[in-house]
């Protein structure tokens, strides 16, 4: 039996690595009657017409309602990562799992722009 090279054998394990993750992250399914509990944070800023963050810069806050689950879902992964930059952010998607992600984005998507309360029902 040939041996296999180091950088093969790292190439190998990369890829393996890579299949379990993509099929976890296709087990989380998202809910949007979870999400409704998890979104309390989110209120605060995110329910407030025309609401400006100020921290580090001015940031015109976007109402959540409407938009798509994957793409919130992915926003707060990327937020957690540290890819985007926002400290008040990042330190609430901490906090979060994928799920958690998952259940929020699905709740938004639920909901639209003008939805009364927006975020809550």
């Amino acid at each position: 039996m040939k041996k296999l090279s180091t950088l093969t054998r790292l190439l190998v394990c990369a890829g393996l690595a890579f299949v379990g993750f993509t099929a976890q992250a296709q087990d989380v399914k998202g809910s949007a009657a979870a999400g409704n509990g998890k979104v309390w944070l989110c209120v605060g800023c995110h329910s407030i017409p025309d609401y400006r963050a100020d921290y580090p810069l001015v940031y015109r806050v976007p109402m959540l309602g409407g938009q798509n689950a994957a793409y919130i879902a992915s926003s707060l992964a990327e937020y957690k990562k540290g890819n985007r930059k926002h400290p008040t952010m990042r330190s609430i998607a901490a906090s979060l799992s994928d799920q958690d992600m998952a259940d929020i984005g699905e709740y938004y998507a639920a909901q639209t722009a003008s939805s009364p309360n927006n975020p809550l029902k």
